[in-house]
Parts: C-alpha cells; structure tokens; sequence
C-alpha cells in the first residue's frame, strides 16, 4: 500500500471540507494521545464502527453487483452484526494513511491486511491473528532476477511505503547486504507494484503471499523467487488507548462462530486460487481472444434465459472443453458443454456438437441442478454446488451433505463440502453411502479452476489490462467483438 500524492488527496479534500462545512479533526495532543471517540462506549452511544481499510482484492472492493465484498469487508461486519452496530468503511490508499485515520479518530479500527510488526505495535495494538502470510520476492519470468539472496543488490527493487517489505529489506541491509538499494514508491498498491514488475518497469518486487497468488493469475509471467521473511500473522490493527474495543475484537475471534467464519472466508476467497498454472492461465488468454468471440453470444443469452452469470457459463465451458465445439471424452461426453447422451436427452439436445444446442442445453441442465438443491442453500454456496454436482452428480452431493452433518458442519456451505467430497474415494466412508465411490477431489478442483476462469473473464471485460500480450486481430476475431460488455 502507498499514500496517494499531495496533489491527488488535495481536491477530493478540498470538495469534502467544501461539502460538509469544515475540516476540523479531533485534536491529537501528542503521538498516542487519541481522542475519546476510539472508545467502545462511544460506538453503543452512536450505534456506529467505523473500520478503515484499502481497496484491494484481499481486503475490500465492490463485486460484478454494485456490492462492497472482500475477506476484510465481510469479516468485519460480521464483527459489526456481533455488536449490533451499523458499519461504516473508509477507504485509505497507503499503510501511511491508515495509521493516520486511526491516530486523529477518523476509524475505530483498521481492517486492511495488515502484518503485525514490533514497530507497529510500540503505537498501535492489534487483535488476534486471523491469517498468516510469507513476505515473497516477485520477478518476471525470463527477466533480470537474482539466484539467491546475496545478488539482491544486483536487480532492481521497488516496495510501497510504511510497508512491512521496506522494514525488511532494511534489516538485510543492515545485517548482510550493504549495496542493498530499492525505490519507494509512496503513491501506489502491492498490486499495481506487481504489475510494474509484470510491465518490465522494474525487476522485481517484495509482496505478501496472500497478494501474489491472486495477482499471478492475472499476470501468469510473475514468479516466486524466494520467500524474503518468516511467516507473519495477519490482525486488525487499533490505537493502543481502545482497550474496551480490543476486549471487544479478542473475546469475538475466540469464539468458536468467529473461527468457522475465518474458514469460510478462506474459502471463499482464497481456496479457488490455490491452483496456478502458468502455462494453462497463458493458453486461456489467449483462447479468450481467440475462440470466445464465436460463441460469446450464445453464452450471453444463455446466461440471460437461465438466470446464470454468462461469464460463469464461459468459464465452465473452457473447463470442460477449451471451448471447443468438437470435443469428446474416452466415456462418451461430447461438445462445448461435454453433455453425456442421457443429460442430453434430459435437456432436449439432439446434436451435443451444434455449440449453441450444447450451451444451451448445459446452462439449463446447471439451473436445475441448482434448483434441485434444497431452499435453505443460499447464494453463492447453492451455484457453487450445483457446478459440482455438474461435475460430479446430485447423488454424491447428497452423501457429501450427510457427512458434513455428521462432522458437525454447515451442509449448506460448500466450504463444508469441499472437506467432505474427497472423504468419497475412501472405503472407510463410501461403503456406507447410498451412492458409494466417487473421485471426490475432482469437482473440488473443477470449481477452483471455473472459479478462476470466471474472475479472469470478470477482469478482461471490465477492460482492465489482461495478462497476456493481445495476438493479432484476424478476420474472424475483431476489436468490436472484445468490446462489447
């Protein structure tokens, strides 16, 4: 995280004192002097935390829906909920400028990815960690990057601010490499800091691993080096004088609805991003440009008559077929969507290799999936499901839910039941299922890559920047047809 420069964070500055009257911040008489606000007898008296965090994919950002979401987002407002409070974010764009909201009373708390450090705490407190991370140095495939740690100095470095990257880079030099040297760079993210690197602007980074392995799929070229530090937890981080409100965010986390949040979350946000592979990632770029205009429209007016996200429908196509409108499996599925003939007959496809019978076909064969779920299964656990039974079939879905409940989990969650899916493949357990064996890692990883496919389809036509180089434009693929939302 970097601060935003002077003259970026002047004009909104200048338009909110405009707007509301005046600028007065409460008066801070000394570094850990805090206004009365930061305490938790204030929130009961407002009703109101307000958390500060960053706009990032870790943290904080709003979905396809107009919604805010995010690991941070929702973790703190089932804290607010806990408390009966309303919630209110502010958004920072430097570790600087977090520390700053916090210190004049403009948040109660900071929510943002944050690593504990010994610095950190000599002025701040922090609640229970709730992730742990590695510090990670990120180059470019094929670019200038050192072999081991003593040829740092011979690459070039560039970290954001008030970071816990900074911190550590200075101790190496203090401590074994004098020549050491990188660049600030006080107006940025890790994440726009990866792209540079991606961008060839600069050799390499140092980044949390939690941020890397979201940001690799999007540029595949990024790779690890080396980890840079030890492990490290990840906290919210408070001012040191709101004892009432540490209490508060200790005894929550300890308890035993928080901790089952905490993995759902994981899940949730970061369980699909496990599996990275370079050289598939680049290949579905590609594709992206390169066989997708054919059926895009097909896939958007599926989506549209079945209520399913479109980009959703493309995703799991290229899973199953690389859209390919010819394939076929050694066990009988056929065509974009790899229909078997009974589903086919089910959904009324008589040619599983015409594309638009077969995504049709697969788009209405998913909805009942997902309707065929029980009422209590909600979104987006009850889609997450239904592209697993696709997979994997209802009946393994069922057994699946009955051990869930029987390891006292959620069978409504599918982060409880991509635990239980591989438990199918096992004797101990399938012999004593109505529906037996199953490959149960198989629709696990079946989601995550869709997942992934998905949020790659989500970042290409939002019109940001995709991670391959654009081949060139042919007869059949045309700059009107990426354009189009």
């Amino acid at each position: 995280m970097g601060r935003s420069g002077k003259m970026s964070g002047l004009v909104p500055l200048l338009l909110a004192c405009i707007l509301l009257g005046g600028c007065e911040k409460p008066t801070v008489d000394e570094k850990n002097s805090l206004p009365e606000t930061t305490g938790l007898k204030n929130f009961r008296e407002t009703g109101e935390l307000v958390v500060v965090t960053r706009n990032a994919p870790t943290t904080y950002y709003v979905d396809r829906h107009d919604k805010p979401t995010g690991f941070e987002h929702d973790l703190a407002q089932n804290f607010a909920e806990h408390l009966e409070l309303a919630l209110r974010f502010e958004i920072r764009h430097s570790i600087g400028e977090i520390k700053e909201a916090l210190r004049s009373g403009e948040a109660h708390l900071a929510a943002a990815g944050l690593t504990r450090l010994e610095t950190r705490e000599e002025e701040f407190q922090f609640g229970p960690s709730y992730h742990q991370i590695q510090q990670q140095l990120v180059c470019r495939r094929g670019g200038n990057r050192p072999d081991n740690l003593d040829e740092l100095p011979a690459v070039s470095l560039m970290v954001i601010a008030d970071s816990s990257y900074e911190e550590r880079l200075e101790e190496l030099r203090e401590e074994r490499l004098p020549d050491l040297e990188w660049e600030v760079e006080p107006s940025t993210s890790t994440e726009l800091v990866l792209q540079k690197v991606w961008e060839k602007e600069v050799d390499c980074t140092v980044a949390d691993s939690n941020i890397v392995a979201i940001s690799r799929r999007y540029y595949p070229e990024l790779i690890v080096v080396m980890p840079m530090s030890e492990p490290q937890e990840l906290a919210w981080m408070m001012p040191r004088q709101s004892s009432e409100l540490a209490e508060a965010v200790n005894e929550w986390f300890h308890k035993r609805e928080a901790k089952k949040l905490v993995d759902t979350l994981m899940t949730r946000y970061y369980a699909h991003v496990e599996i990275f592979d370079y050289v598939d990632t680049s290949r579905y770029v590609r594709r992206i440009y390169e066989r997708l205009p054919e059926f895009l429209d097909i896939f958007k007016r599926a989506g549209e008559k079945y209520g399913i996200d479109w980009r959703l429908l493309a995703a799991q196509a290229y899973q199953e077929s690389h859209w390919n409108p010819m394939a076929r499996s050694p066990t009988g599925v056929r065509g974009i969507m790899m229909l078997t003939l009974p589903t086919a007959a089910e959904v009324n496809v008589n040619n599983r290799l015409d594309p638009e019978e077969s995504i049709m076909g697969g788009a209405r064969y998913l909805a009942s999936l997902r309707q065929r779920l029980p009422a209590e299964i909600e979104e987006p656990d009850r889609t997450w499901i239904a592209l697993a039974a696709y997979n994997v079939g209802m009946g393994h879905i069922y057994d699946a839910r009955r051990l869930a409940r029987n390891y006292g989990l959620d069978p409504n969650l599918w982060s409880s039941l991509q635990q239980m899916l591989p438990k199918l493949a096992q004797p101990e357990y399938h012999r004593y299922l109505p529906h037996g064996y199953a490959r149960g890692d198989e629709p696990v990883q079946y989601l995550r890559r869709i997942r992934n496919y998905r949020e790659l389809l989500e970042r290409h036509f939002n019109g940001q920047k995709m991670v391959a180089a654009r081949p060139p434009i042919t007869k059949q693929v045309s700059d009107k047809a990426f354009n189009q939302p």
